[in-house]
């Protein structure tokens, strides 16, 4: 008897639109948990950090120098920049509680403008439980 010459391979993907498109999700075995937070939020606040970073230390002189480094434009540095003075009890949920946040990137970073006491119900919404972590 010969061995056959055609071999199935079954991998378990899953179809889910995202924006509009088709995306392919690999099974959660494969893919770290993020615990339901979106990774390109967790990739821009950790960018938005080594940028407060490089810029407080003096690397960096300017959000230029930075949009000329990443190949970016500056408005958008700037943009995303804000995402490093978000309030320490949303950075806890976000990063330690991975709860996903209710809105955008792009608008956390207009909700890092408001007062701390403000940018939880703005980013999470009104009706999520407040979180009683204490710095």
């Amino acid at each position: 008897m010969s061995a056959p010459t055609t071999m199935r391979v079954f991998i378990p993907l899953t179809i889910r639109k995202r924006n509009g498109r088709p995306r392919i999700v690999p099974p959660a075995d494969i893919v770290p948990d993020t615990g339901g937070v979106d990774p390109h939020v967790l990739k821009a606040i950790a960018k938005a950090w080594s940028w407060r970073r490089k810029l407080e230390a003096g690397v960096i002189a300017t959000i230029q120098d930075i949009a000329d480094a990443e190949g970016i434009s500056d408005r958008y540095v700037g943009r995303m920049l804000r995402l490093a003075y978000l309030a320490p009890i949303l950075l806890d949920r976000l990063l330690v509680g991975r709860m996903p946040p209710a809105v955008s990137i792009k608008d956390m970073a207009t909700a890092a403008e408001l007062p701390w006491g403000e940018q939880e119900t703005a980013v999470f919404g009104a009706n999520q439980d407040s979180c009683t972590t204490q710095f």
